[in-house]
């Protein structure tokens, strides 16, 4: 399965924010984006800031790249959920934000069962969840309402697992999402509002870009 593989920080210095991909570290002095928060390459530093010369294109593709950083998919991916969304009856942008958020890497990371989602990605490909009770073991899995998240039996004598209820006690779970810590599984209420979403994507220049 492809995926990113680079250094996480360089993503938040293109975007010229942090993304919080990496975490609690994104908290702490180690950031990167804290020491360098100027764009990678041998003219971020010399642009930094400057904005005025982008394009109503740049902007465009910016929060398209903005928004598959944050999920953490390539473009192809990106690609084939714009077209489910375009199919869908509603707003294509916030439908498609929809989706990204009912993949099943993104709801465990919700759910505080990952500090980001590129750890709860591994974890669902390590097999430790179950969807109805049935082995889910992609991230790219769609969870719809009523869906109930456990992990396996299996997985709760791990030590990560054996630890994860204070850990994620301390972590917030949205409200379209309902959590038992004391059973360690999790139960998708309804599909996300908008304002339950990242608020700094912007749909609808995603939308705009692929409508060229």
């Amino acid at each position: 399965m492809a995926r990113y593989t680079g250094p996480a920080c360089k993503l938040c210095r293109r975007e010229g924010e942090k993304l919080f991909l990496k975490g609690s570290r994104c908290f702490s002095p180690k950031c990167a984006f804290e020491k360098r928060g100027f764009a990678p390459g041998q003219h971020g530093r010399t642009n930094q800031g400057r904005t005025d010369r982008e394009s109503v294109y740049g902007h465009q593709l910016r929060a398209k790249q903005r928004a598959r950083r944050v999920y953490g998919i390539l473009e192809r991916q990106f690609r084939r959920y714009y077209g489910i969304a375009q199919r869908t009856r509603g707003l294509t942008g916030f439908i498609l934000l929809q989706t990204l958020e009912t993949r099943l890497d993104n709801v465990i990371y919700r759910l505080g069962w990952a500090e980001n989602r590129a750890q709860a990605r591994q974890l669902v490909n390590h097999g430790h969840f179950r969807i109805n009770g049935r082995r889910a073991d992609i991230p790219s899995m769609l969870v719809a309402q009523g869906d109930v998240i456990t992990i396996s039996e299996t997985s709760k004598g791990v030590t990560y697992f054996k630890e994860l209820k204070d850990i994620a006690e301390k972590r917030p779970c949205v409200a379209w999402l309902e959590r038992d810590l004391k059973n360690l599984s999790g139960k998708v209420l309804r599909l996300p509002e908008r304002a339950e979403i990242d608020g700094s994507i912007n749909e609808q220049l995603i939308v705009e870009y692929y409508s060229r």
